[in-house]
């Protein structure tokens, strides 16, 4: 007899052999009362992972890749050979607790229009405060700058109970997160020209589009270590998150303004001058190439920009009423709000 699967549990997968054990038995020992399969992207994998996983977890269904698709491209690839209703987008480096994926399935089955739920992400490390990324549900300013309950910029919040609560929010982090399949295929998946980081935020900001919802249920919580495939303050990483972050503002933004790019690129000169002051040359240089880039492919984004509005079947103004008008910049550093619930 065929068992139908309710839900599919991707996870792309680099480096990392250890990491990877413990998301899987963790997966194994938490995950009950529900028919799911587990999908290991191995994004040619060069350390002997995927071996182990093969060995040790034969009912892990490995995807192989003959190069690495990032974040974005494993995930799709995953979602790809999903049999499930609900995919599970789970980062390598993450360790789920008892009844977190079940809690996920119960919200996002209340309701039709919900795409997405996020858990309540908490460091692995230090489990009395909230993780980088996506603590307890994301939002977004005006300028496209990204923040959440929990952590804003370089400060992460205890978490002492303070977002306990179910919230519609803009984004949910690609750490883990669930998602509808038939919505995933309906916004065609991950932009892959993404590669890695803010690929989460355009997929949701899609839907958001379209009218769906976004949801954090914080009864719901995971661990994640972090970094442990891309280093915190690399290159790479502060590249990709400045070349994608200003790629989505300028065109997922229904409602763009020349005045918002001027300002936009101001903080961009702020965030320049702000590594080279610290003496990271690294950083500086990160910010300057992702602008830079931008420069060089303005083709790339027109197009992308039409792709985005061929999407939207009708334009919904969900994602303007969750986008926050003041600038998360100057809340931080100017107004000194370093806490989510000080900024309302």
């Amino acid at each position: 007899m065929n068992v139908k699967i309710t839900l599919s549990i991707i996870i792309p997968h680099l480096i990392g052999k250890k990491i990877l054990d413990e998301c899987i038995e963790s997966i194994i020992s938490y995950t009950y009362d529900i028919d799911y399969e587990i999908i290991v992207v191995n994004n040619n994998c060069p350390d002997g992972s995927i071996e182990h996983i093969k060995q040790k977890f034969s009912q892990v269904n490995i995807i192989n890749s003959s190069d690495n698709k990032g974040y974005a491209g494993g995930c799709n690839l995953g979602a790809k050979n999903a049999k499930g209703e609900f995919l599970l987008f789970l980062n390598n480096d993450t360790t789920i607790t008892k009844d977190s994926i079940i809690n996920l399935i119960n919200k996002i089955k209340t309701n039709d229009k919900i795409a997405s739920v996020q858990p309540k992400i908490k460091n692995y490390f230090n489990q009395n405060m909230f993780d980088y990324a996506g603590a307890s549900g994301g939002y977004i300013d005006y300028l496209g700058y990204p923040f959440s309950r929990g952590r804003i910029l370089n400060t992460i919040e205890e978490d002492t109970g303070q977002y306990d609560s179910q919230e519609q929010v803009f984004w949910a982090s690609g750490t883990g997160f669930i998602t509808k399949k038939n919505i995933f295929n309906e916004m065609q998946g991950f932009d892959e020209s993404l590669f890695a980081h803010m690929e989460e935020i355009d997929y949701h900001w899609k839907c958001l589009l379209n009218g769906y919802e976004i949801y954090v249920e914080p009864q719901s919580i995971i661990y994640h270590k972090g970094a442990q495939t891309l280093s915190y303050g690399s290159y790479k990483k502060i590249y990709l998150n400045h070349r994608n972050s200003m790629i989505l503002f300028l065109t997922n933004n229904q409602e763009l303004s020349f005045l918002k790019i001027l300002k936009r690129g101001f903080l961009e000169k702020i965030a320049l001058q702000y590594y080279i002051i610290k003496l990271d040359f690294k950083g500086a240089f990160a910010i300057f190439n992702a602008n830079l880039w931008l420069l060089l492919n303005i083709k790339y984004l027109v197009e992308r920009k039409k792709k985005v509005k061929s999407i939207i079947k009708k334009y919904h103004p969900i994602s303007n009423k969750l986008m926050k008008e003041y600038s998360i910049i100057k809340k931080y550093f100017y107004n000194k709000k370093t806490k989510f619930n000080q900024l309302d």
